[in-house]
């Protein structure tokens, strides 16, 4: 059985992603536990945590389920975050944001058929 989750957003330099990435998830990383990792407690048992990588960063795709979109939507209206919406009538509608390194992060909603 999986207890948590811990996945990863690769990017070359630390410092100026914190910024982009506070901004996304509307506050400051939950934990900062070394000089070149910022943690984000998106779920009771689910973390997002953004990593200095070089090697690895850009290419990450990571989706977040949500149980209200709008909100999302109107709070990353509210930060000023370009997000692009996609929806698949009756099944989901999704909202992606990509940081300045392509790392892509989704909020998506299941919608009821």
């Amino acid at each position: 059985m999986i207890l948590a989750a811990f996945a990863a957003l690769p990017v070359a330099q630390l410092a100026p992603a914190l910024a982009w990435y506070e901004r996304l998830m509307g506050r400051p990383p939950d934990m900062l536990p070394n000089a070149s990792e910022a943690c984000w407690k998106v779920a009771e048992e689910g973390w997002i945590y953004v990593v200095e990588d070089a090697d690895r960063a850009g290419g990450t795709l990571i989706t977040l389920v949500v149980d209200d979109l709008d909100r999302h939507l109107s709070e990353f209206a509210e930060r000023g975050m370009e997000v692009t919406l996609e929806e698949r009538p009756g099944v989901w509608r999704k909202a992606t944001a990509r940081d300045p390194e392509g790392n892509t992060l989704s909020f998506a909603q299941p919608l009821s058929a």
